[in-house]
């Protein structure tokens, strides 16, 4: 095994620096910080005195690790990017425990600020100068000052009014994320206005509602969502406006833009989705297999894989 590099003008004091890692001239890793294995810590870098970072991960010239930061494996952070010190944005010091978390297979660009005691999660994407305030969700692309979500990590797009491949003139396709089918209804259309329908649980929604609820006035920037189900089946229709939703089985990706009352998304049983861009005159309607229960629902992404996991191996 190939052993780490230090180079003679870093300032390492610490002894906690893994096999194959390479510390690059004038940078500083404090005592107390942790280092894994193969990573490539450019110039400049600093590290806090308790920063702990996974392996493989790549920190370019000028990165600023302060203390209470924690890098997953196969991290990458681009150049001259800074995590900020303990105090927040309102100028109150942060708790003791609080610390700022990036998870595995993140990326974050150059000269993006991320500011102290927030979550990135597992392959999100930061873009360069952004300035992240508020946790990013797995697989996540942020941009802006403040960051907001643009959209997710390899997705494919489907809906919309226009005539998409995906998205039949009447009928459903599936959309290549588990059982998840984008569905389009008839519209029936006059000088009185127009109208859509369907019939359940028949073709048009695969299942029977025993509860429903509205989602309207969401500032444009705001995510929802971000969740999964262990049984019950959704489906989202946005009946005025337009919004999108991400759609995930733990392999693959989707999005699809809900922006006509003849479109329904089928979201059945440990698919993740988040909801995002919503229009200002967006009202999603949500039709669930189940009356509500707290203990259904699945927020934490890695247990999200996890039970995706367990459910192929069970089958």
């Amino acid at each position: 095994m190939s052993e780490r590099f230090i180079h003679a003008q870093a300032l390492c004091e610490g002894d906690q620096v893994g096999p194959e890692t390479r510390v690059g001239a004038f940078s500083h890793v404090n005592k107390g910080s942790r280092i894994g294995a193969a990573c490539s810590i450019g110039d400049y870098v600093f590290v806090g005195a308790d920063a702990a970072i996974g392996d493989r991960v790549t920190l370019e010239s000028g990165v600023r690790l302060c203390n209470q930061v924690e890098l997953a494996d196969d991290v990458f952070v681009g150049a001259n990017t800074t995590f900020s010190d303990r105090k927040a944005s309102n100028g109150h010091e942060l708790g003791r425990d609080t610390r700022t978390i990036v998870n595995g297979r993140a990326w974050i660009g150059a000269g993006a600020t991320i500011l102290a005691g927030i979550e990135i999660g597992r392959g999100a994407e930061v873009d360069a100068g952004a300035v992240v305030t508020r946790s990013v969700p797995a697989n996540a692309i942020v941009t802006g000052n403040p960051a907001h979500i643009v959209g997710y990590t390899a997705t494919r797009q489907h809906g919309g009014q226009e005539q998409h491949p995906a998205a039949p003139a009447s009928g459903s396709v599936r959309l290549g994320v588990g059982d998840a089918c984008l569905y389009r209804s008839a519209e029936f259309s006059d000088l009185r206005g127009s109208l859509t329908a369907g019939e359940l649980p028949r073709k048009d929604v695969p299942f029977t509602p025993r509860r429903w609820f509205l989602v309207y006035k969401v500032p444009n920037r705001e995510v929802r969502g971000e969740h999964a189900h262990r049984n019950c089946h959704q489906f989202l229709v946005c009946v005025c406006g337009s919004m999108t939703v991400a759609v995930d089985d733990g392999a693959d990706r989707a999005e699809v833009m809900l922006d006509t009352p003849t479109l329904g998304l089928y979201v059945p049983p440990l698919i993740w989705a988040s909801q995002f861009r919503y229009s200002q005159d967006a009202v999603l309607l949500v039709l669930a297999s189940d009356p509500y229960d707290a203990s259904d629902y699945i927020r934490d992404y890695d247990a999200f894989l996890h039970a995706t996991t367990s459910a192929r191996d069970a089958s």
